[in-house]
This record gives structure tokens, C-alpha cells and sequence, in this order.
């Protein structure tokens, strides 16, 4: 690592999910990010070695101030990753690397904060409808979990949401889909969003549909069967897309109607924008719309794909310039008085 800090308006960010954790530097506030890289979760013991690792390998000064968005709720200074073995103290490492400020959020609450400054070509919108300002917005995308959030309009200013919206139970609107939940149910008792809305739901389901024929079990990864899907190579395959876009569209449409989210709903994580054409014709929006009287409501709110570089990088340096408390926001010589609370 290059000795010395780096110039004072420059800030690391950081997007940490249960598979990999990506690095970037932002220069200065409203500048997008540079030096970006990818690393493995499981090849470092805790996230400060990551972030070492990271700095080390650019060549870079460590910033005086950084911001991550993670995969995980964050209601105070300790994080304890859902999704991979990493726990720890905020304040501790921000104090480890030196930085005079650290703040996390939510991965997806990093995710909400990019969507308003999204250019036209950073996003596909899939069906119909009209965004309208003024409005609260809706998020979710599937990767190796299930994130949701949103930003809920506040004055001058939008503020986003910090849930944990990917545990809901989920619902089935099929008799073919209650016999797919209702395998999934034996084997895991409550069968969230997440469970088959995520990189291993797509495992899930497609071994729920390979029981329910009555087939030999194979073993094959969430790649494998979006590959033999997408290529319709494999019938069972094929299945489990069609379902995942089907059952995304139904939660979708339920955030859409518990926000009131005229002003659009938005699709990230990793998994749907690389199924580019497959998705804009599967069910997922017939779906969002299938709501008795209130599908002419849903019907004129818009969905999107989320098709841009780093957004949650772009999110996270975003965050740093909020006036409104979110995440836990550890400064040296700081002591908050509650989860969140910014220092005066």
C-alpha cells in the first residue's frame, strides 16, 4: 500500500454481499468511481483484511472516509453477515484503518440511494407505465440473497428504505407454484422470497421441479441451470427461469402497492440483468399486473432493469452526503447516541 493518506475529498466505497465484495475509490463527491475491484468474501478472514488487500493491490492510500453497503441489516456497530461468516465492530474498523469516518448501510439502502441519478441508457424498462415524481419508489434484485428497499419522497430530499423485505413468506399464485412451495415447505418449513428468489432459490426451485417429476436429483449451480435455461436445453431448467420471473413479479407488485411506488419499480442484483431478452418476455410483468382491481393501478406504474456500471458504489459515495441518519456512522471521537444517528 502507497504511504501516506489520500487527498481529503477522496472517499473508499464499497459493496460487500455474501459472495463478493467490490472496492472503489471516488475521488470526490459527485465523481464516479475508480479502481474498482472485485474480491472474494471467502478469501479473507474479516472485511478490514478485504479492504487492505484491496488497497494494497491498486496501490492506493488508504482515504480519510468510506462508505460500504452490505449485505446485511445494520441497526447498530456490530454486523454479523447474514450470508457469510464475517462479523464486526464498525467503529473498530474504522479505528484499524485509520479512517476518520466509516459508514455503513444496507446493500440495497447503498442500491436505493443511486436510482435518482440513473441516466436514461442505465436502465431497461420492461412493459409499460409512467414514472411520476413526487412519488415513492420500490426496489429489489436477487444475487445471493433477495435485497429490498426504496426511497419514500421527503421534502427536498428522498429517503431510503432499510428492510428486510427478502424473508417475507411467499406467496403462491398457481396450483403449480403451491406444489412447488409446498416441496420447498416440507424440506425448509418457511419458504421466504429469498428462498426461491436468489441464486440458491433458482437451486431451490429447480430441485423442487425435478422432484415433482418424479427425476433423478442432479446437482447442478444457479449458473448452470440460467445457462441450460436460457438455452433451452433443459426442460426443467427452462421451468425454473419462468418461475423465478413469474414469482419475482409477484413481489415485486406487492412492494409496488404496500409503497404506493408511482414512481417506478426497479430490478438489480445479479441475476436478472443478465437474462437481458428472456426476462422482458417471461411473465414477470404479466405478473406485476395480475392484481384483480388493482391491476389497471399497477399497470401504469413502470418497472425497470437496473443496466449500470457500479450502482451501489455510486449509492454508497451518495450516502456519505445525506443530511438524513441512516446506517450506523462511526467518527473518530464520536460516540452516537443510537443506531444511525449522525454526529452534530
Amino acid at each position: 500500500m502507497s504511504s501516506g493518506r489520500a487527498e481529503s475529498d477522496a472517499r473508499l466505497v464499497g459493496d460487500v454481499g455474501g459472495t463478493n465484495a467490490r472496492f472503489a475509490i471516488v475521488p470526490a463527491p459527485g465523481h464516479p468511481p475508480s479502481h474498482v475491484r472485485t474480491l472474494a468474501c471467502a478469501d479473507y478472514p474479516g472485511i478490514d483484511d478485504a479492504i487492505r488487500a484491496y488497497l494494497a493491490a491498486a496501490g492506493l492510500p488508504a482515504p480519510r472516509v468510506a462508505a460500504l453497503g452490505i449485505a446485511n441489516p445494520v441497526g447498530g456497530d456490530r454486523v454479523a453477515m447474514t450470508n457469510h461468516h464475517w462479523t464486526f465492530s464498525i467503529e473498530a474498523v474504522r479505528a484499524a484503518l485509520g479512517f476518520d469516518r466509516l459508514l455503513v448501510i444496507n446493500d440495497f439502502t447503498a442500491l436505493a440511494m443511486s436510482l435518482r441519478d440513473l441516466q436514461a441508457g442505465e436502465r431497461r424498462q420492461v412493459g409499460g407505465g409512467t414514472a411520476l415524481a413526487g412519488h415513492a419508489i420500490g426496489l429489489l434484485g436477487a444475487g445471493t440473497g433477495l435485497g429490498v428497499s426504496g426511497l419514500l419522497p421527503c421534502g427536498d430530499h428522498h429517503v431510503p428504505l432499510a428492510g428486510e423485505g427478502g424473508h417475507i413468506t411467499m406467496p403462491a399464485c398457481t396450483a403449480r407454484e403451491a406444489a412447488i412451495l409446498a416441496v420447498l415447505g416440507e424440506q425448509y418449513g418457511h419458504v421466504s422470497a429469498e428462498r426461491v428468489l436468489s441464486g440458491p432459490g433458482l437451486v431451490a426451485l429447480h430441485d423442487a421441479i425435478v422432484r415433482l417429476a418424479g427425476q433423478p436429483a442432479r446437482t447442478l449451480g444457479s449458473a448452470e441451470i440460467s445457462a441450460h435455461g436460457l438455452a433451452g436445453t433443459c426442460p426443467a431448467c427452462v421451468e425454473t427461469l419462468h418461475t423465478f420471473c413469474a414469482m419475482l413479479g409477484t413481489v415485486a407488485a406487492d412492494l409496488a402497492l404496500i409503497l404506493g411506488a408511482r414512481g417506478g419499480v426497479y430490478v438489480g442484483g445479479g441475476i436478472v440483468p443478465r437474462l437481458g431478452p428472456f426476462f422482458a418476455a417471461s411473465a414477470f410483468r404479466r405478473r406485476f399486473e395480475h392484481k384483480g382491481r388493482f391491476s389497471a393501478y399497477l399497470a401504469n406504474i413502470p418497472t425497470y432493469v437496473i443496466d449500470a456500471p457500479y450502482p451501489a458504489l455510486r449509492g454508497a459515495a451518495r450516502a456519505l452526503e445525506t443530511p438524513l441518519p441512516i446506517g450506523h456512522d462511526a467518527r473518530a471521537g464520536h460516540v452516537p447516541d443510537r443506531p444511525g444517528t449522525p454526529p452534530a
